[in-house]
């Protein structure tokens, strides 16, 4: 059976119930996400950072600091759901964001900088209650109220998936 290369781990399916037990898997996965990252990218030529998973797919170089960028986002965005009733996030364009000349930078900026940042994360998502990820904040490019608890399994598979795509590079 040939994989798919652009959702080597399938796509994205919002739980419709969520328990205690899977916010604490998708938060364990979140926070060893930088570090199953590093170890892919460890094991990975360094010839290879520009090489893409797939054809019109992203370089190796671009989907690290795609998952700063977007992981940062996310951040905000549960900062900005726990403090404010329903905020209207702002998107962005990621196929625009990954073009930008900081994403030329090392990759050990972006893996450094995930690494700080889901240590941070992470502590917020422990401290909070199940109350508080019932707390939504509104997607316009959706035009839908996003739980916290969906985002949280959204950011667990977000993190695989993009990893994922990195040990695609390496087998071709």
């Amino acid at each position: 059976m040939k994989k798919n290369l652009q959702y080597p781990i399938g796509e994205f399916l919002p739980p419709e119930i969520v328990t205690e037990k899977d916010l604490e898997g998708w938060i364990d996965i979140i926070e060893g996400a930088p570090e199953q990252l590093r170890k892919v990218l460890d094991s990975l030529p360094v010839s290879l950072v520009d090489t893409s998973y797939r054809p019109g797919g992203w370089t190796v170089r671009q989907i690290v600091h795609h998952l700063a960028d977007s992981h940062m986002n996310s951040y905000i965005r549960f900062k900005l759901a726990l403090t404010e009733n329903c905020p209207t996030i702002k998107a962005y364009d990621e196929k625009a964001w990954a073009n930008l000349p900081d994403c030329q930078t090392s990759i050990d900026v972006s893996l450094q900088l995930l690494e700080s940042l889901h240590k941070r994360w992470c502590h917020l998502l422990k401290s909070m209650s199940l109350s508080d990820f019932e707390k939504t904040f509104y997607h316009p490019e959706t035009r839908q109220d996003v739980k916290l608890s969906t985002n949280v399994a959204l950011y667990a598979w977000h993190s695989k998936h993009h990893i994922e795509h990195i040990k695609l590079v390496s087998v071709h």
